[in-house]
């Protein structure tokens, strides 16, 4: 039987992140609250009817109001939401996205 070695090195690959899709997407929001799918899929790294999705899941889950102004989409989070997991529903979406945002909001 061979024996598989387990390195203690991190891999090499950035094939995976701390955060979600979900909170990089809140990010994008927070920090320009009128950005456009198109730049939020971008930034985030995903297709834009991912992005889409994403806003769609967050609007209907409570934590996203997507509201017209002229042409555009403005988003306001509510910053004072749980976070979903059982880990983790005694913090809110703000102890996550204040630390990762210039200044904090």
């Amino acid at each position: 039987m061979v024996k598989e070695s387990r390195s203690t090195e991190p891999p090499d690959d950035q094939s995976w992140t701390f955060l979600t899709n979900h909170t990089h997407v809140l990010l994008c929001v927070v920090r320009e609250p009128d950005i456009r799918l198109s730049k939020i899929a971008t930034m985030v790294g995903i297709g834009e009817r991912a992005a889409h999705r994403i806003i769609h899941e967050l609007e209907i889950a409570g934590y996203l109001r997507v509201s017209k102004v002229g042409r555009r989409n403005v988003y306001d989070i509510d910053l004072d939401r749980p976070l979903r997991h059982p880990l983790e529903s005694h913090h809110h979406i703000r102890s996550v996205l204040a630390p990762l945002v210039e200044g904090g909001r």
